[in-house]
């Protein structure tokens, strides 16, 4: 296979050199004003005077922040499939599919060929950092591996499908750049994740992999399929790729996978790499380490507004933008983008790491707050102290969600049940009780008004944790037609349906102790 690393280094030096140089307020308020150029003829442009909008500021007091529901029944689920001339001006080949990771509600994110393309261009783009910080890389001299969904799509429409978005991706790979994927189309296209990892596990064979992508928890059980298929008791990537440069991640928070990944990757030449990819469009990379945050992508059609979350139900909240963005701040992010998406509350909550350039780290979801009875956390809160309750014990947490528990007859309190699946083995009760108490001293260390509620167990009581056995929680997404591709295990639910759900799937699979 012909090496295009050389070929792309070129690209890379002067792309690089381009974003070195840019201003990022500048940039982004020449990227939203040729959006809004774009689409000042459509339906949405005209009701909101696309034509007359000549800064952020006009744009901002023309077009309120809306959500998906919002653009569903005015204007997307009238005119569903076709979406012409809706939002975007061009036609509107794909529709990703994708759900509420709290609800699991089925939502269609508008992809257009210029969002496909601007896609393409932030993938460029973490190939030309990791040629920068590995100058003697042949990263293109080999295949690029990505686990994803399936490209089975459904017609919608003539010329309109929708499908998982990484299969829209895989169906849309460059001219130059077909022939170097992995699977093969014919084990893209199944959409029975079991039976497609199965047949990737043997097609893997002789295939020289360079890139690994996917989410982290999918990547696991990926992993120890191909162990038990190569006749290893643990995954050793060493041996199976031996060419492997990058594993990329993304989805969800990494923290609590990365001693692991660290493990798989040793003895490779590979480096992990973080992205921020979305349905609504793909936001981010890692540029530098993995402490550094994700670099934000200013030139690809999108355009990103920030707003305090503490002020994202207000009737007037504070909408920030590249130029005046701070520090130290929680924020919703909003986008907009060539896919026809205004002021777009996308559900991430992002803080500001660097100005110059521009850098975030997801700190969580606006839907990922737990307050049922007053005590306001929120998911950087959780996540961190779920992960002290694994160190506590010394045991890897693979999955977990947390829900709700309200008072009833028998109990004037509620509480939280944590549903948690460790990585090699179920707990004993000991030392379930020790993570529960280790979790909620933290979450009492960090958040007053949690803290208050637990005082003396006066408004709520001490969490509860129910361990699910290895693999539990892919066998409940199996049930819920969620295994694999990009579907992420729900951390914080607030659908009291759905975490019915999941419990009573707990309920019935307790593991023998």
């Amino acid at each position: 296979m012909l090496n295009l690393t050389p070929l792309v280094r070129l690209y890379g030096t002067r792309r690089l050199r381009k974003l070195a140089s840019m201003d990022a307020a500048d940039v982004q308020q020449r990227q939203l004003l040729g959006l809004v150029a774009r689409a000042n003829r459509t339906a949405f442009g005209r009701d909101h005077e696309f034509a007359s909008i000549q800064s952020v500021t006009e744009f901002q007091a023309k077009v309120p922040l809306r959500r998906y529901e919002d653009f569903q029944e005015r204007y997307w689920g009238p005119a569903f499939p076709d979406l012409k001339g809706v939002t975007w001006p061009t036609r509107v080949p794909y529709l990703a599919v994708t759900s509420g990771t709290t609800t699991g509600r089925t939502k269609y994110i508008p992809c257009t060929n210029e969002m496909i393309s601007s896609n393409t261009m932030a993938g460029l783009d973490l190939v030309c950092h990791h040629l920068a910080n590995r100058p003697d890389s042949k990263i293109l001299g080999g295949k690029s591996f990505m686990l994803g969904g399936s490209t089975d799509f459904t017609q919608e429409a003539p010329g309109v499908h929708s499908g998982d978005l990484s299969g829209i991706m895989t169906e849309s790979v460059p001219w130059w750049f077909q022939g170097r994927t992995f699977p093969l189309r014919e084990d893209a296209l199944e959409s029975d994740w079991e039976l497609k990892v199965d047949r990737m596990v043997r097609a893997l064979d002789g295939e020289d992999i360079r890139l690994i992508g996917g989410t982290p928890s999918w990547l696991l059980l990926f992993f120890e399929k191909l162990a038990a298929y190569r006749g290893d008791s643990s995954p050793a990537l060493a041996k199976y790729f031996p060419n492997l440069e990058m594993m990329v991640h993304g989805g969800v928070d990494f923290t609590p996978y990365r001693a692991r990944f660290e493990a798989l990757i040793a003895n490779t030449h590979a480096e992990l790499r973080e992205v921020y990819p979305a349905s609504e469009g793909f936001i981010g990379v890692a540029d530098q380490g993995p402490d550094d945050g994700l670099r934000l992508m200013l030139d690809t059609g999108l355009f990103y507004e920030f707003v305090p979350v503490d002020e994202l139900e207000s009737a007037r909240p504070t909408r920030h933008w590249a130029g005046t963005v701070q520090r130290g701040i929680n924020y919703a992010l909003v986008v907009s983008s060539c896919a026809g998406l205004w002021s777009y509350v996308i559900g991430d909550t992002v803080e500001l790491v660097s100005r110059n350039p521009l850098r975030v780290r997801v700190t969580g979801r606006t839907s990922y707050m737990m307050s049922a009875f007053g005590e306001h956390l929120i998911a950087e809160e959780i996540e961190a102290a779920v992960r002290d309750g694994g160190v506590a014990i010394g045991s890897d947490v693979r999955d977990w969600s947390v829900g709700a528990i309200h008072a009833n007859d028998d109990d004037s309190r509620g509480g939280h049940r944590y549903i948690v699946e460790f990585a090699t083995e179920v707990p004993s009760e000991a030392r379930l009780a020790h993570f529960a108490h280790t979790l909620d001293a933290a979450l009492c260390a960090t958040n007053e008004d949690y803290e208050a509620h637990r005082s003396d167990g006066f408004g709520l009581n001490a969490p509860e944790v129910v361990a699910l056995p290895p693999g539990g929680y892919a066998e409940w997404m199996k049930s819920r037609g969620q295994l694999g591709g990009q579907h992420k295990v729900p951390r914080i639910i607030n659908d009291a349906e759905l975490f019915e759900n999941l419990q009573a799937f707990a309920a019935e699979n307790q593991p023998r102790r």
